[in-house]
């Protein structure tokens, strides 16, 4: 019987609780109501003209999302935290506090029917200037709005592609107000605990390790463009930094690797002979396919920018060997590289001809002269002597050609027998005698160009049996030590220690390891 009235008294407090909440609620519609009546969203809330807006902006990251280098875009998630105070919306003054005091919560308020700083991202690619999502403000009883908008933002970002892809890169997020200048509102980075926060705020609850890209400093500062006055919008802007690093083992095993196993493939293209002109061309084409294959795959990951143009070198043709050529390439560099090979003599002819050429063109054509006048004269005396065999004669005349033309105009001289019709049957067979002895000539020079062409080709064949030899210990030292000093630029090209040269500040939570976030 005693629990009777102690029961009423519980259900008495119950209905008391329950009606002051949705006197509450009451309130808060009507505070809401009284707060929007003649409100314009338009105009600056300044109690007093010249008065200056001070609006608080932080950054928190909750995912990045991608790095385009093709694009240069730079894809994050983020919540955008923007502070301000509007005299408009305070309730904790008379008369309102009269009628609203009991409310100390903050109300929950449209965004799009209060004043908003128009903060942007100015180096946007997608022309999305506004958040993704426009949520509600929460308003405290002082007037002070406090908005934490989700926003997914592409923002330029200038990619260097020297040390791919052990490359590192500096991308930006650079906000300023689009329609107030300086004169008007006041950016500032957050304060807390009498911190500034001058780093970019990471979620780790939502945060979602990148695969690709690790965040090695994430700083943010203030910049004030002193080119511009404070009318300028451009005069004030808060900029966001993302230091990343490129985590490289996809790219090791799928393209370095296979790049330096074709490149040593190049190498045994010098073991061929030099007169498998074919199956060294078929081996140098096939390992330059492969690395074209995946040097496609590199063309499409970084940007289409024009910093270094490729040089083409042309070789010239050459036809003649020197002897100093010979020299060095078939006595002092076989010697140097310890090839088996045998040694080039010099000449004397040619030695001569290279020393006299005009003395020894003009020797060789009197000399050919007089061979070619004894040669007639000796087949001259021949054929007076022998040419009344009639078994030779008639064997000659069946021969078709110059030859055939002479002995007929012969003939008639060789048959009557006197000096005066032998000179002149001869006379008028001088011209086909000269024809056959310029085609002897053009025989015998023909002859001689095809020995020495087979001579020279053969030199050319031991030249680039010491070529290959040459080449092949410049591309196996290129090969290693180049694939050497692509891994150690690398390894040495690594983010700075602080986010910027020169400033010993870290920009980090006084509590917070310096090591990297996503560790």
């Amino acid at each position: 019987m005693d629990s009777g009235p102690g029961r009423s008294l519980l259900l008495f407090l119950r209905v008391v609780m329950i009606s002051a909440a949705a006197c509450a609620v009451n309130l808060e519609g009507q505070l809401f109501k009284d707060l929007m009546k003649g409100y314009n969203k338009n105009v600056q809330p300044n109690e007093k003209n010249g008065n200056v807006t001070q609006v608080s902006i932080k950054m928190t990251l909750t995912n990045l999302i991608s790095l385009n280098e093709k694009e240069e875009v730079l894809t994050t998630s983020v919540w955008i935290e923007m502070v301000w105070c509007d005299y408009r919306l305070r309730w904790d003054e008379p008369p309102r506090s009269a009628l609203y005091g009991n409310i100390t919560s903050q109300l929950r308020v449209p965004s799009k029917n209060i004043w908003l700083p128009d903060v942007i991202l100015e180096n946007n690619v997608d022309g999305q200037f506004e958040i993704a999502y426009y949520c509600n403000a929460l308003v405290s009883p002082d007037g002070c709005v406090y908005w934490l908008p989700p926003a997914i933002y592409r923002s330029a970002c200038a990619i260097t592609v020297n040390y791919f892809p052990f490359d590192w890169q500096n991308c930006t997020m650079v906000f300023r107000s689009q329609t107030y200048s300086a004169s008007e509102i006041e950016l500032k980075l957050q304060t807390k605990d009498n911190y500034t926060l001058e780093w970019v705020e990471i979620d780790k609850e939502a945060f979602t390790e990148n695969g690709e890209w690790a965040i090695k400093h994430r700083p943010a500062k203030k910049i004030i463009n002193r080119q511009y006055t404070k009318d300028d919008l451009e005069y004030q802007q808060i900029v966001f930094f993302l230091i990343i690093q490129r985590k490289p083992v996809f790219y090791i095993i799928n393209i370095i690797v296979p790049c330096v196993l074709f490149s040593s493939l190049s190498l045994l293209v010098y073991f061929l002979p030099a007169k498998a002109g074919g199956q060294k061309c078929n081996m140098a084409i096939y390992s330059l396919l492969g690395q074209t294959v995946f040097l496609f795959l590199i063309a499409k990951k970084v940007p289409e920018t024009s910093k270094a143009v490729p040089l083409i070198g042309k070789t010239p043709n050459t036809h003649k060997m020197t002897d100093k050529v010979r020299k060095v390439f078939l006595n002092v560099l076989p010697q140097l590289l310890r090839m088996r090979m045998k040694p080039w003599t010099p000449n004397c002819e040619r030695a001569s001809e290279t020393t006299d050429g005009k003395t020894l063109g003009r020797g060789r054509i009197h000399s050919r002269r007089r061979s070619s006048v004894t040669l007639i004269a000796k087949a001259e005396e021949y054929l007076v002597k022998v040419a009344r065999s009639e078994l030779m004669f008639e064997k000659l005349k069946e021969r078709k050609g110059f030859m055939k033309s002479v002995l007929e105009k012969l003939h008639s001289g060789l048959n009557g027998g006197t000096a005066e019709q032998l000179s002149a049957s001869l006379a008028q067979a001088s011209p086909e005698l000269r024809q056959c002895v310029e085609s002897c000539k053009h025989i015998a020079e023909t002859a001689r160009q095809q020995n020495s062409f087979q001579s020279e080709n053969e030199e050319w064949f031991l030249v680039a049996r010491v070529i290959d030899r040459v080449c092949f210990i410049v591309m196996a030292l290129v090969f290693f030590i180049g694939t050497i000093g692509i891994f150690l630029m690398g390894h040495f090209n690594q983010p700075p220690s602080k986010p910027f040269g020169g400033d010993p500040k870290d920009y980090l939570p006084p509590l917070e390891n310096h090591t990297d976030v996503t560790e």
